[in-house]
């Protein structure tokens, strides 16, 4: 990956955090007129499906083919990224305090170096844990989980519930592309996933409850419809879309401590829409979760450069012989999953192998 689409890849994460990050400020008011957690999510999903849908349906340009082949990715991202994960949080924030659960949520980063360290049996880089530690404390200053009494299990169990599956929607988005759109994913995946949310409320899993009255936004009182609109349009629609696409670009583990910057963006929106207090640990806070994602972006710079100055000289890893000399340029790589070069790059990442997308041909 060329050190450019990394940059890019970072800017489109920015847009998902800030996007992602309007979501709270824009339910809360609706969950203070009657709307439960989980109604307030659902309609939430299905419009933004609603709005994605058109493009994704256009995207595929009659190649149902490529939704077939990615099927069970986006079942995944469906059930795990889109339903499975917001429904054990708000089962986890129902017995803890919020504060509480999101921290534990957001700590799927460290759960994905965690995993990449034990499957490869190599410690990640020195800036990836400088990095990884710099962000848990801007995290942990943004949140300011306070004590709550004492900590309840189950409540517990749904967090760790919620940050594994905050973890799986990273590697799900992360996932080569096999010729599926971006916005077909998201899109199919927030129908699917908001036809599984609304059959749990149906049923009678989780509380379902509405209110159609007035709700105030803004500083004024305006129709239970427009945070509505608003939430699904920009914070899921254009949120998730975007998430996808920083995923593909930079990774699970990138994109996932990028994600971080949703946080940051949320204490903002309710200091800005709802007039929460903003401390100055919170705003530390949000400068260490830069510091953070710095240092770990700082490990895949130190790759790009690896791979030019080795392709450049004909000793890419894995070339031997003649063919490693002028005109061989680089090895065709393959990764676990026989993933090669016609669909995806692959780079190193600590002796583990992550697909990223091909970067374009200069003409």
């Amino acid at each position: 990956m060329k050190r450019s689409s990394t940059t890019a890849g970072l800017a489109v994460a920015v847009l998902a955090a800030a996007t992602f990050g309007t979501s709270g400020a824009l339910i809360k008011p609706l969950l203070e007129s009657g709307w439960s957690p989980a109604a307030a999510v659902t309609v939430r999903v299905l419009i933004g499906a609603a709005v994605l849908l058109p493009f994704a349906i256009a995207s595929l340009r009659g190649r149902w083919v490529a939704l077939w082949r990615s099927r069970w990715r986006v079942l995944a991202m469906a059930s795990v990224g889109v339903a499975g994960t917001q429904l054990v949080y708000f089962a986890a924030i129902q017995r803890i305090p919020v504060s509480t659960g999101i921290l534990i949520e957001y700590t799927a980063p460290l759960l994905l170096v965690a995993f990449v360290w034990a499957r490869t049996r190599r410690m990640p880089k020195v800036v990836v844990l400088i990095g990884s530690v710099v962000a848990l404390v801007g995290l942990v200053l943004v949140v300011s989980p306070g004590g709550g009494g004492s900590l309840d299990a189950l409540g517990f169990a749904f967090a760790l519930a919620a940050m594994v599956g905050c973890a799986i929607y990273y590697v799900v988005a992360a996932r080569p592309s096999d010729g599926l759109p971006t916005v077909a994913l998201a899109g199919f995946g927030l129908l699917i996933g908001g036809a599984m949310l609304l059959i749990v409320g149906v049923v009678g899993l989780v509380p379902f409850t509405f209110s159609f009255g007035q709700v105030a936004l803004f500083g004024s009182t305006v129709g239970w419809w427009v945070p509505l609109l608003l939430v699904g349009v920009i914070g899921t629609a254009v949120a998730y879309a975007a998430s996808i696409t920083a995923s593909e670009m930079l990774g699970s583990r990138l994109a996932s401590f990028a994600g971080l910057l949703e946080v940051v963006a949320a204490t903002f929106y309710a200091w800005l829409l709802l007039g929460e207090k903003l401390s100055l640990l919170q705003l530390l806070g949000g400068a260490l979760i830069l510091v953070g994602i710095g240092f770990v972006r700082s490990e895949r710079v130190d790759e790009v450069v690896l791979e030019e100055v080795t392709a450049g000289g004909g000793r890419a890893a894995g070339v031997t012989g003649a063919g490693a000399g002028a005109g061989a340029g680089a090895a065709v790589p393959v990764s676990r999953s026989g993933v090669s070069r016609a669909s995806a790059s692959v780079v190193p990442l600590n002796g583990a192998f992550e697909a990223a997308p091909t970067p374009p041909q200069s003409s």
